[in-house]
């Protein structure tokens, strides 16, 4: 099974999310991350959905979420015209004697020290998976006392932006060349 990132836009209305995870919940697909938020548009929102499986079931999640009502565009993103990043804030166990070791593995990481308590300090990071991952490896030594994490969000590089696949999708369905859905 391959891992997939599927970044679809909708219209910011309520419901929408409950409809998108209803269909992946009732399909029996699992989704690994998701991550929402309003995109520069007020009215729309951006979700960024990985899922885990292989070409064919991906056909079937992105044809049958293109027919959801409020969904505007469903696109999978390519790892390598892509930049992937995600948010953790991780509180990791301190005292005297390892908070200066702990903040140098804050440092080299480029994460941020955001509070400091006397037998803990929680730092915030953002990168991609990898690099969150090896933190978190790193600090299980000290004791992490938890760990929350965005999912992955994502967006493609360059000048491509995510509303002229819309735009794009549009044309193709009102000349005759766009794809059936099921």
């Amino acid at each position: 099974m391959n891992r997939h990132v599927l970044s679809v836009l909708v219209e910011n209305q309520s419901g929408v999310l409950s409809r998108v995870a209803g269909l992946f919940s009732r399909r029996g697909y699992n989704i690994d991350s998701l991550s929402v938020g309003e995109t520069e548009d007020p009215h729309i929102s951006r979700m960024t959905i990985v899922v885990r499986c292989d070409d064919q079931i991906l056909d079937q999640i992105k044809k049958q979420v293109k027919k959801l009502i409020n969904v505007l565009t469903v696109v999978e993103l390519d790892p390598e015209r892509s930049v992937f990043r995600e948010l953790a804030l991780i509180k990791v166990k301190t005292n005297l004697t390892t908070r200066a070791s702990v903040m140098e593995v804050v440092e080299i990481f480029r994460a941020n020290t955001v509070d400091v308590a006397t037998d803990s300090l929680t730092v915030a990071m953002t990168g991609d998976e990898a690099k969150i991952n090896a933190f978190i490896e790193l600090m299980k030594s000290y004791g992490i006392v938890e760990i929350v994490r965005t999912g992955l969000t994502a967006i493609e590089r360059g000048s491509q932006a995510l509303k002229s696949h819309e735009k794009s999708e549009k044309s193709e369905e009102e000349s005759g060349n766009g794809e059936d859905v099921l």
